[in-house]
C-alpha cells in the first residue's frame, strides 16, 4: 500500500482529481509541500498519477465516501485541507432535462459535497483546525442561460456560507472558489439534456458559440492557483472569484441595477 513519510507537511484530500481543475489543484498543492490524496471513481488500488496518490471514491455513495475518507485519514494521519471538486454540467435548455437527470446532477454536484464534508468534519474538529474549499462557479452568482442546473452551484454558495459560520469555533473555514468559463474538458464530457426540444436550437447555437469564445481564457492551472491562495490564506475570505472575468462579473452582479445586468448578460451570451 502506498504511504507518505514526511509527517511534518500539511495534507490535502482532493475529490475529482483525475482531470481538469482537480488534477491541476492536486499537482500544485503537492508542489507547494502538501501530501495529497486525490480521488476518482475508477482509481486502481495503489495507483499513483504524476506523484499523486489516487484512491477510488464515488461521491454519490455514502459507503464509498466513508471508505475513501477513512483510508485517506489512515494514510495521511490528518486532513488539513479538503477540496470538494467532483462535479459535472448538463448544458442546454432547462426544459430539455428530465427530473431524473437533474436529480442525478444534484446528487453529485451538491449532495456529493455534503457527503464528503460530513465525513471529513469529525476529523477536522478533532484536530481543532482545517479548511474546506468548495469549487463553486460564477454561475453560482448569476443567472446562467442554458445552465439552469448550475443552480447546484448556487446551493453550494449558500451551504458553504452557512457552514462556515457553524464551524469557525473549531478552527475550520469554508471558502468557495468561483471560476468563470474555464478551458477544461468538462464541456466535451458533459451529457446533454435527455429530452431535447428543437425550438431552442437557434438560440442555443448562438449561446454555445459565445460561451466557447469565453472559455478560451482561464485554465485549470489558473483556478488551481486560486485554490492554493485560499488554502494558504491566514484569514480566508468567504469567496474567491478566480480570474479577471470572474472578479468583474462578481462585481457587476453586486453593484449594477438588475435590469442593466440582465441586458449585458443577454448581449454577452448573444441571446438578446
Amino acid at each position: 500500500m502506498a504511504t507518505f513519510e514526511s509527517k511534518g507537511h500539511k495534507t490535502a484530500f482532493v475529490t475529482g482529481a483525475s482531470s481538469g481543475i482537480g488534477r491541476a489543484a492536486a499537482l500544485l498543492l503537492a508542489r507547494a509541500g502538501y501530501r495529497v490524496i486525490g480521488t476518482s471513481r475508477k482509481a486502481a488500488p495503489d495507483e499513483i498519477r504524476e506523484g499523486i496518490r489516487m484512491i477510488a471514491c464515488d461521491v454519490t455513495s455514502d459507503t464509498s465516501v466513508s471508505a475513501a475518507v477513512a483510508l485517506a485519514h489512515q494514510e495521511l494521519g490528518r486532513i488539513d485541507l479538503l477540496v470538494n471538486n467532483a462535479g459535472y454540467a448538463v448544458p442546454g435548455a432547462a426544459e430539455e432535462s428530465s427530473v431524473e437527470q437533474v436529480r442525478s446532477l444534484f446528487d453529485t454536484n451538491f449532495l456529493g459535497v455534503v457527503r464528503v464534508t460530513n465525513a471529513v468534519l469529525p476529523i477536522m474538529r478533532q484536530q481543532g483546525c482545517g479548511r474546506i474549499l468548495n469549487i463553486g462557479s460564477v454561475m453560482g452568482l448569476i443567472p446562467g442561460p442554458f445552465r439552469a442546473y448550475y443552480a447546484s452551484k448556487h446551493a453550494i454558495e449558500g451551504y458553504s456560507e452557512s457552514l462556515d459560520h457553524e464551524v469557525r469555533p473549531f478552527g475550520i473555514r469554508v471558502p468557495v472558489i468561483e471560476p468563470w468559463a474555464t478551458k477544461t474538458s468538462i464541456e466535451a464530457n458533459s451529457p446533454q439534456g435527455d429530452r431535447p426540444v428543437a425550438a431552442y436550437g437557434q438560440t442555443l447555437d448562438r449561446y454555445r458559440a459565445a460561451f466557447d469564445a469565453m472559455a478560451g481564457g482561464d485554465t485549470a492551472d489558473d483556478v488551481a492557483a486560486t485554490i492554493l491562495t485560499a488554502a494558504q490564506a491566514k484569514v480566508p475570505r468567504l469567496r474567491y472569484p478566480s480570474g479577471k472575468a470572474a472578479r468583474q462579473t462578481s462585481f457587476a452582479r453586486r453593484f449594477l441595477p438588475r435590469a442593466l445586468f440582465d441586458r449585458i448578460l443577454r448581449k454577452q451570451f448573444n441571446i438578446a
